[in-house]
């Protein structure tokens, strides 16, 4: 499958800018592209949709595996004319980078270079990245897949101060195709906020700003170049194809699952979706924001994590949605919440300025925005049987907040939850009847039986 890794030398260099207007360009040339994500970002990936209208997929090695990221590379590529993945961080940060997501995906990787205040050392820094990799398979660090190196399909500047600054950058690099250049004045920016960037959900990429930025690219970047070294080799596509996912619910059993989503829920794993859809969920959006209740006639209800604490009053003073929650609970009926879902079920959240808002009150703690986040994987063992599985069951995610519980109130908790290294943290997974909520983010993809017994739980059926 054709496909290009956009990489940077460190966070913060330009990849998402870089990613979004070369999503946009190929898009204004006709072409059908696929994104991914490398690692749990939701806030990348929500803006890759918006350029190209197509859901976009996270690929993380360590939450799903290799042969599962290869699968969901593979599967959401099969009808497009190019795959781009954005990376994670800097390059080689992390055993698991996004260095090593290209090698797995066999892809041509272009990294991306913050050109400010640089000229010819710009060769140097190149040349390092270029080469980093032969060195960690001599030193042993990075095993038998290092030995493959990386293969490297380019280099893009950001931030160049004029033509004569960029011919020196050029100039400086040798070995590695030199695509273009993004210049400094560009005037594109994504306004940010204390979980990153602004979510799609709020439109923060207008149609003119993206065609300013599809423009750009291609009058600085060398796309066809691009192409040709991602593998593109028959640009006279069919339009008419679409995406179709082949879809595996067992039996006739069908069940409607409501998610809230609105502007303070929509943080979701595109591949969640599909699993419980797979599964045999049908899938109902609603409003927390501005429903008066939940949807009539669902199975069970699905609330993601978002930004509730920049609604909070909204959320707050609709005391319809509240008691619909609070009846659905008490009821024993299915719910499941992470994150965002999870303070909108406390007794109410208060914001970086100490205002409470009273939320559905289910368990009996608050929730506090606090000025440093808690964030990194988890991985999850099930102390009882719940919606996600049977006891024992094994799960992966991340957790990524900048709220934490602020009272000690009673709780049942059903996971014991480590991080990435395997060290034990503090309990998760609150449950209250046939209501369970957490921080953690879970990846369905990461135990392949979690959305068949989501459905089973929800349906009545006995858990395998």
């Amino acid at each position: 499958m054709p496909g290009i890794v956009i990489a940077g030398t460190h966070s913060g260099c330009g990849k998402t800018t870089v990613t979004l207007g070369i999503l946009a360009a190929l898009r204004k040339k006709g072409l059908t592209v696929q994104p991914f994500k490398a690692g749990p970002d939701f806030i990348d990936a929500g803006l890759h949709r918006l350029v190209v209208d197509r859901p976009s997929r996270n690929l993380d090695q360590w939450m799903c595996g290799r042969d599962y990221v290869a699968e969901t590379f593979t599967r959401h590529s099969a009808d497009a004319d190019i795959a781009v993945v954005e990376g994670v961080m800097g390059m080689y940060d992390g055993d698991l980078n996004t260095a090593s997501l290209a090698r797995l995906l066999h892809a041509p990787l272009i990294l991306v270079v913050d050109a400010y205040g640089m000229a010819e050392s710009a060769g140097a820094l190149v040349k390092g990245f270029k080469e980093f990799g032969i060195w960690n398979s001599e030193c042993g660090m990075n095993g038998e897949e290092a030995a493959r190196g990386v293969r490297f399909a380019g280099v893009i500047f950001n931030r160049v101060a004029s033509e004569n600054h960029f011919s020196r950058l050029k100039a400086s690099v040798h070995d590695v195709p030199v695509l273009g250049y993004l210049p400094r004045d560009l005037n594109f920016e994504i306004p940010h906020r204390h979980l990153g960037l602004t979510i799609a959900e709020e439109t923060p990429l207008t149609g003119e700003n993206l065609d300013r930025l599809a423009e750009t690219v291609l009058k600085h970047i060398d796309l066809d170049q691009l192409l040709r070294n991602a593998g593109v080799v028959n640009l006279n596509t069919d339009r008419s194809r679409t995406l179709k996912r082949e879809q595996k619910a067992h039996g006739n059993k069908r069940f409607k699952l409501a998610v809230a989503y609105d502007k303070a829920f929509n943080f979701y794993y595109e591949d969640n979706l599909d699993l419980l859809c797979d599964a045999g969920a049908e899938i109902i959006r609603f409003s927390p924001l501005a429903d008066p209740a939940i949807p009539d006639d669902v199975d069970a209800v699905y609330i993601g994590g978002g930004y509730p604490e920049l609604h909070a009053d909204q959320l707050s003073r609709n005391a319809s949605m509240l008691e619909s929650i609070g009846k659905w609970a008490n009821a024993g009926k299915p719910l499941y919440a992470e994150c965002g879902g999870l303070m909108y079920l406390s007794k109410g959240i208060r914001d970086f300025d100490n205002r409470f808002f009273a939320m559905a009150g289910l368990f009996p703690f608050e929730t506090q925005m606090m000025k440093k986040p808690r964030l990194g994987y988890r991985e999850i063992v099930l102390n009882e049987e719940c919606i996600l599985g049977s006891k024992d069951a094994r799960c992966r995610g991340h957790e990524f907040h900048y709220s934490e519980i602020s009272d000690s109130g009673g709780r049942e908790n059903v996971y014991s939850t480590a991080d990435s290294k395997g060290q034990p943290m503090s309990a998760q997974g609150f449950r209250y009847k046939n209501t369970l909520a957490s921080y953690i983010h879970v990846h369905f993809g990461s135990n392949r039986h979690i959305a068949q017994q989501f459905a089973a739980f929800i349906k009545g059926d006995k858990i395998a």
